[in-house]
């Protein structure tokens, strides 16, 4: 296997994270602040963070603000990730989040998204040939070329997307040879609610893999050159926070993905990460180690063909 200078590369959603806690569920309409904490996020951000933190090697190459005090490049590189190679721009800047979480660790985000958002058209190969995988959520679709051109490159292209702005998604979906998305994301975008008939949908010849996440119900997944589809199990714990789960989830998918395990195997080692990150507050303040992974990974039941779960 070709030698690569880094594990994940990636750019999407950078975020700044307001955090209140509220002592009734979200449906009860009004309730008691708690507490209240900030945090960074952003799906892509974040899940470089969680390769970072788990051992790996991440690189971020999105936009970021040109000024050297920029707090957002500044928390990325705190936590590891390389940031060398990302294109400034003196527009650039965070998304600003606030996020309240219920006792149960659910959470309502309201976000401002009128930011720059991608990456610039010209980037080398040189750069996107640094990794052997590209990780990328729903705002891709302002880079659509640079997802293209890692493809032609050969990197495994890795898509967290959650909603959909028409026809430039359905492109983005195309490229992706790694589709890992929200269950209910999936259900919208097809028209299916049967977990194997939405896997079905979203199949394609040149696909490796369809994984739909579901929380604490574990996650679904079609692998090429596998007959059977997957149901593997959540594992139990404690939430306390489920913001940044699923990039959790993304992060350490992409990381056992460079490793060059099999998607099930990618699946089983991110579903283990991310139930790690909900059991403390915060994006990232619960971000597991490799070590973390292992240990619960070792504690859960295997997965099961679809037709028996």
């Amino acid at each position: 296997m070709a030698s690569h200078r880094l594990d994940v590369l990636g750019f999407g959603a950078v975020a700044i994270d307001d955090i209140v806690y509220v002592d009734r569920p979200l449906k009860a309409g009004k309730g008691r602040v708690v507490g209240r904490t900030r945090d960074f996020g952003g799906n892509v951000a974040t899940a470089l963070v969680a390769v970072a933190r788990l051992g790996g090697r991440a690189g971020f190459i999105g936009w970021l603000g040109g000024a050297p005090e920029d707090t957002s490049a500044g928390e990325l590189a705190r936590h590891g990730v390389d940031i060398s190679r990302a294109p400034r721009r003196s527009d650039a800047r965070a998304i600003r989040s606030v996020i309240t979480v219920a006792p149960d660790g659910e959470r309502f985000i309201a976000y401002d998204d009128d930011v720059p958002h991608g990456t610039c058209d010209d980037l080398g190969n040189e750069v996107l040939s640094e990794a052997r995988v590209l990780l990328i959520d729903g705002y891709a679709t302002h880079s659509e070329r640079t997802v293209a051109q890692a493809r032609t490159l050969g990197l495994s292209v890795v898509a967290d997307i959650e909603w959909s702005v028409g026809p430039a998604t359905d492109r983005l979906i195309a490229l992706a040879d790694h589709l890992v998305l929200p269950l209910a994301y999936a259900e919208a975008q097809t028209g299916e609610t049967a977990p194997a008939a939405i896997l079905q949908r979203l199949w394609a010849d040149d696909r490796a893999a369809v994984v739909l996440t579901d929380g604490d119900r574990g996650a679904f997944l079609r692998q090429a050159d596998d007959v059977r589809d997957w149901h593997v199990p959540a594992y139990a714990v404690r939430a306390v926070d489920t913001t940044g789960a699923g990039d959790c989830f993304h992060g350490a998918y992409a990381l056992a993905l460079s490793r060059g395990e099999l998607p099930i195997d990618c699946v089983r080692y991110a579903a283990a990460a991310a139930a790690v990150s909900v059991t403390g507050k915060g994006g990232r303040m619960a971000l597991p180690d490799h070590a973390a992974c292992t240990d619960l990974m070792m504690a859960a039941g295997a997965p099961r063909p679809l037709a028996m779960a």
